[in-house]
């Protein structure tokens, strides 16, 4: 990556990351399901999670018309259109769209096979698939058991009435993603679903997102404040069409506020995330200010600007997990040991996120201990020891670092923030953050380099 200059006076920018990735799969998922033709506005479109989730959802009968970050979708009224013979759907790395469209078989009447690329088939769905086959779906391991691919009956040879109407038990899980799979496809349900928690709740912000969501889309939710008990009921007369507006995505403005927190001399203002946001990420920039920034406001733009020197932080991260890798980073020019919690979904993400962040800080001199005092749910960051790696004083340069991403966009995000304090640094394919973030290194350009 190139140098930044340093500016002598704070350059304002106003960035707006492509549409939320977790809103956008809910919306898409619902829309599909739904009678009639729904519209999607800001949408995420372009990036690969998007189009596996596009092109699944047509493969089971939806129509699907884009226009630039507008999507129209015509659904099924509550029944996939699917072969006798069943259909496969290969959904790559979109692990959201997998544990989605697995849970869609109780709308399904043939079954529907889900797969995807060689790391997808190590990611578990065990925990979700346990919970279909309660409600009467039969499943077929096609590999390795509890990963994709898994090829799933829906229950009563096509019909839901095994599944519909009723109450189902789940002990903890290791996504969040499990549970909203059931309650989306509750709604398109007759009776719809039940659903009791009765283990830890895994990232309970993004099952309080699609609660919301579903609440602004008209569909009946009734749950207990502790999250325990959730209801889905659908809306009289069936799932209808809706419209709606899409956020932009709070997991990819965490990487602009973090490198507000590294860059006092840019005030990067993340454009368009209402103030009362449904997703956990939006509150991103509190954090940042613990460890002394400063958060500016402009309607509904909020930038984060970093202090001459920041200070370690503890910080729970169980309600925005994604913004772990950037913190990290951040963490890594911080005056003394951070500890992060509420982490252990890191490990079963596009990559095991803690191994990745603790192998390429240690290039830079900053050392990650996972499962921290035998917690799998806490890590720890050490500060760069600078000595070690300061400019060479007879040469005054630094030593090159080429950073790895491991096919995970939100990797290569992250570690492209340590070119805002260093030189020299280089990002191995740097093109993965097309999975959600297609022109994130245009803006990129335009926030450091224009």
């Amino acid at each position: 990556l190139p140098p930044v200059q340093r500016a002598p006076v704070p350059i304002p920018v106003h960035l707006r990351p492509p549409g939320s990735k977790s809103l956008t799969n809910r919306a898409l998922l619902l829309a599909a399901l739904a009678e009639g033709e729904s519209t999607l506005t800001g949408a995420l479109v372009d990036a690969d999670d998007a189009r596996r989730m596009l092109a699944a959802v047509q493969m089971l009968g939806a129509k699907v018309d884009v226009d630039g970050t507008t999507v129209r979708i015509t659904g099924v009224a509550g029944r996939w259109k699917v072969p006798a013979a069943g259909v496969t759907i290969d959904l790559n790395n979109a692990g959201t769209a997998t544990r989605f469209l697995a849970a869609s078989v109780l709308a399904s009447p043939a079954p529907i096979t889900v797969t995807g690329n060689a790391r997808m088939q190590q990611r578990p769905i065990g925990e979700l698939i346990a919970t279909l086959e309660r409600l009467g779906v039969k499943a077929e391991y096609l590999g390795t058991p509890g990963c994709p691919p898994v090829r799933l009956t829906p229950p009563s040879s096509g019909g839901v009435e095994q599944a519909t109407g009723r109450t189902v038990e789940i002990p903890t899980t290791q996504s969040s993603q499990f549970i909203s799979a059931l309650l989306l496809v509750a709604a398109a349900l007759p009776g719809g679903l039940t659903v009791r928690l009765t283990g830890d709740i895994t990232s309970a912000s993004y099952i309080r997102m699609t609660i919301g969501q579903l609440d602004q889309l008209g569909v009946p939710v009734k749950f207990s404040d502790d999250l325990r008990v959730i209801r889905v009921t659908p809306p009289e007369g069936g799932l209808r069409r809706f419209t709606t507006d899409i956020e932009p995505d709070a997991s990819a403005a965490c990487f602009w506020w973090a490198a507000g927190a590294l860059r006092p001399d840019r005030r990067i203002f993340v454009d368009a995330l209402p103030a009362h946001s449904l997703q956990g990420d939006a509150a991103f920039p509190s954090v940042l200010e613990s460890m002394g920034c400063t958060i500016h406001r402009k309607g509904n733009a909020v930038a984060v600007v970093g202090p001459e020197t920041l200070r370690p932080v503890m910080a729970d991260l169980k309600d925005m997990p994604d913004a772990g890798p950037a913190l990290s980073v951040v963490c890594a020019y911080a005056t003394g040991r951070s500890v992060l919690r509420g982490v252990r979904t890191l490990r079963v993400k596009e990559t095991d996120r803690i191994a990745a962040i603790a192998t390429e800080l240690a290039k830079i001199g900053s050392t990650v201990t996972g499962n921290l005092n035998n917690d799998p749910d806490a890590m720890a960051v050490d500060p760069i020891a600078l000595p070690k790696f300061a400019p060479n004083a007879s040469e005054g340069m630094v030593p090159p670092i080429a950073f790895d991403t491991y096919d995970d966009h939100r990797m290569a995000m992250s570690l492209a923030l340590f070119s805002l304090r260093r030189e020299e640094i280089t990002i191995n394919d740097p093109q993965c953050v097309a999975k959600t973030y297609p022109n994130y290194w245009q803006h990129w350009h335009q926030a450091f380099l224009s």
